[in-house]
């Protein structure tokens, strides 16, 4: 979302982005950097190393001295906001990104939220969280009211819907007919995304319908890990599930497909749900983060951590007659482009920018 923001800025007068990497430029780093915007990495590879990283932080800003410093999540929050406050940048914005870490975040990251909450109320003229969801929980463990608003991600419809599509190059690949269903699931293979009840749902499914096929696409999804292959095997039916590991042409993955699914325990801002929607398909959420809000279809989405809901979901919406679920793609893609495009979101950001520097 931050290298979408910097990118939809570039024909935006009169602002200039400079990114600060806390590690290092990783990828999105080093694409950010091929386009002329100026990335710093600090090199912070444990928490032992945040009172040295916090001084070059500082070194840095004063170097540069921005007229707006915008964080993003809670290590980024803690330093770059004690940084930005000690040398007199009052314009600080944190973002929140997540909502309930306790599912999935260390002991290190819930003290570091804490500190934040403690010093929200102090250092940040305004926090933005990507969801609703997540204001409501941070409001909850004790962060400022007052400075909380929701911006949430904003979507790329040209990028996800580029001219040519490669779903039926895909399916081609897997040897899977168009006469075959195929659901989708996009995401790590991580305790949070919960990908046993979504394979237990779909086991249960496919041993119903012969014509389902699911296919997994995100990091440790290969057949190289055990615990996912333990979990595909239990359900006897290991022939429908396709395990694509991480791959850097998801927008044609979804093409590929005819129903996305989110199964994770917790969210904030999905934005993989986001994207399946902008390509018109059909999708079923557990009802995390703002999720729901996110789809808007009551009908199809579920509590978490249901793998006999989901799988009733997931049979529901294949026995739907194929324009119903086209009906129903059609409609989240209108969402979208209605309320959820990169411009719409790149104009409320600048325009708290702005605010922010006419206040001062």
């Amino acid at each position: 979302m931050l290298k979408r923001l910097v990118e939809s800025h570039r024909e935006q007068p009169g602002i200039e982005h400079s990114v600060i990497s806390l590690t290092d430029k990783g990828v999105l780093g080093d694409q950010l950097a091929k386009q002329g915007v100026a990335v710093h990495c600090l090199g912070m590879s444990s928490i032992s190393k945040g009172p040295a990283t916090f001084f070059k932080l500082r070194k840095l800003l004063q170097t540069l001295r921005p007229d707006v410093v915008h964080t993003w999540m809670y290590h980024a929050d803690l330093l770059g906001g004690l940084a930005a406050r000690s040398i007199g940048i009052r314009n600080l914005v944190w973002c929140i990104r997540s909502t309930d870490i306790r599912k999935g975040g260390s002991k290190v990251t819930l003290l570091i939220r804490k500190l934040c909450a403690w010093l929200s109320g102090r250092l940040p003229r305004v926090i933005v969280c990507a969801a609703d969801a997540s204001r409501k929980v941070h409001e909850t463990v004790g962060y400022a009211p007052n400075k909380m608003q929701v911006i949430p991600n904003g979507f790329e419809l040209d990028k996800l819907l580029p001219i040519g599509s490669n779903g039926s190059r895909i399916r081609g690949e897997l040897g899977i007919s168009n006469d075959c269903t195929l659901m989708v699931s996009v995401g790590r293979y991580n305790p949070v995304k919960d990908h046993k009840t979504f394979i237990e749902a779909a086991g249960k499914v496919a041993a119903q319908h012969n014509d389902v096929r699911f296919m997994l696409v995100g990091r440790d999804l290969e057949h190289s890990n055990p615990q996912l292959m333990a979990l595909i095997d239990a359900t006897g039916q290991a022939n429908a599930f396709y395990l694509l590991g991480e791959r850097n042409d998801v927008p044609a993955c979804l093409q590929a497909s005819d129903i996305f699914c989110l199964h994770s325990v917790t969210e904030g801002f999905p934005n993989v749900l986001g994207e399946a929607m902008a390509v018109g398909l059909p999708c079923i959420t557990t009802d995390v983060g703002d999720a729901a809000y996110l789809l808007d279809s009551p009908e199809w989405v579920v509590p978490a951590a249901s793998p006999d809901k989901f799988a009733d979901k997931l049979d529901a919406m294949v026995s739907l007659p194929a324009a119903e679920r086209e009906a129903l793609g059609q409609t989240a893609a209108s969402r979208i482009r209605e309320h959820f495009t990169m411009d719409v979101i790149s104009r409320r950001y600048y325009a708290l920018y702005v605010s922010l520097i006419d206040a001062k």
